[in-house]
């Protein structure tokens, strides 16, 4: 069964400000749909555990802190930033 992902607002807005600054934008725009279709397919065998429910994954040039509510099928993204 697959997850929801869900990008914050932070998330987004960080996103945001990344590929506006990008030189190659489409590759910003490229990892973070990667790392959406990673996250909806099995979160929690991805990425690192940061503490309790909230992992961090790194996919160049970007990273993400997301959080996985299992019971629910939902993954937040919590923020993105450069790697």
């Amino acid at each position: 069964m697959r997850f929801t992902v869900i990008w914050t607002m932070a998330a987004e807005q960080d996103l945001a400000a990344i590929w506006l600054d990008a030189v190659d934008r489409d590759g910003v725009s490229s990892v973070a749909n990667t790392i959406d279709q990673l996250l909806k397919q099995n979160p929690l065998a991805i990425g690192e555990v940061r503490f309790d429910t909230v992992r961090s994954l790194a996919v160049a040039p970007l990273g993400v802190d997301f959080e996985v509510l299992e019971q629910d099928r939902l993954v937040y993204v919590l923020s993105v930033w450069e790697v």
